[in-house]
């Protein structure tokens, strides 16, 4: 069974940090990419970021760009997402999800639970 567990949320200041943590289990992790999406109560899906199956290609949505950046550990299969200066825009769901190929080119098929980031003060 696939499974993506998301962690690391919580409530944090604005110009605060995170780092949120994609644990996998259920398929070969190094074979695929890996996707972080967010949604805010009431907006669209956003997509956030993705990371190639071995790591050497990531992409980010232009209001990330600088401020959060994706990362993985193929030993552990885990996928982390650092978030700095964050702000109050940024309060959402933060989930995970398995590329269908090595990038993101086909889309996602399994998606975890999520991870809710609360940025107030």
């Amino acid at each position: 069974e696939v499974q993506l567990v998301e962690s690391g949320g919580g409530l944090v200041q604005p110009g605060g940090s995170l780092r949120l943590s994609c644990s996998a289990s259920g398929f070969i992790f190094d074979d695929h990419g890996i996707t972080w999406v967010r949604q805010a109560p009431g907006k669209w899906l956003e997509w956030v970021s993705t990371i190639s199956y071995n790591g050497h290609t990531t992409v980010y949505a232009e209001s990330m760009k600088g401020r959060f950046r994706i990362s993985r550990d193929n030993t552990k299969n885990t996928v982390y997402l650092q978030m700095n200066s964050l702000k109050p825009e940024d309060t959402a769901v933060y989930y995970c999800a398995k590329d269908i190929e090595a990038f993101h080119y086909s889309g996602m098929d399994y998606w975890g639970k999520g991870t809710l980031v609360t940025v107030s003060s």
